[in-house]
């Protein structure tokens, strides 16, 4: 059993090394990026990745004004073929508005996988080769249709 220090320690260790994993990978655009932090540059839309103890998973996260969180999960559902081709595969899991526990909707577009643990360092191979990938081909997706999000 780890304490809570020693699985942020773990934590920590395992976000460092994908972003220096990361660094030299410029984006769609050939610039440098912050992988781990990414920017989208629209409120309200992030790219999201979390690793813990029974699963890893991406996702693109929309949290807004409702209205404003409707139409981006609209105008993405309208772009969702492109996503799809972009990212070349159509499994992804498109779940409706929710509320948290402080009332705040969100959508999310994920795709997880099972049975990897953050805390088992010979598991980050895995999870890093499931992340890179898709945090690279949203960033593609991303640099072709932003200026359409940009507009609302």
């Amino acid at each position: 059993m780890y304490t809570r220090e020693e699985i942020s320690k773990i934590k920590q260790a395992f976000w460092t090394a994908f972003g220096r994993y990361m660094q030299p990978v410029m984006s769609a655009e050939g610039l440098p990026v912050n992988w781990i932090n990414y920017r989208t540059g629209v409120n309200g839309i992030h790219f999201k990745m979390d690793a813990e103890r029974e699963y890893a998973e991406i996702m693109i996260s929309l949290s807004n004004k409702r209205e404003l969180l409707l139409s981006h999960y609209d105008q993405l559902l309208q772009l969702k073929a492109i996503l799809e081709e972009t990212l070349g595969e159509d499994d992804w899991i498109w779940q409706r508005p929710d509320a948290d526990e402080h009332g705040k909707q969100t959508i999310t577009i994920s795709k997880g996988i099972a049975d990897v643990n953050v805390l088992r360092e010979s598991d980050w191979p895995a999870i890093i080769s499931f992340l890179k990938p898709r945090l690279i081909a949203l960033d593609e997706f991303w640099s072709m249709v932003k200026p359409s999000f940009e507009v609302l």
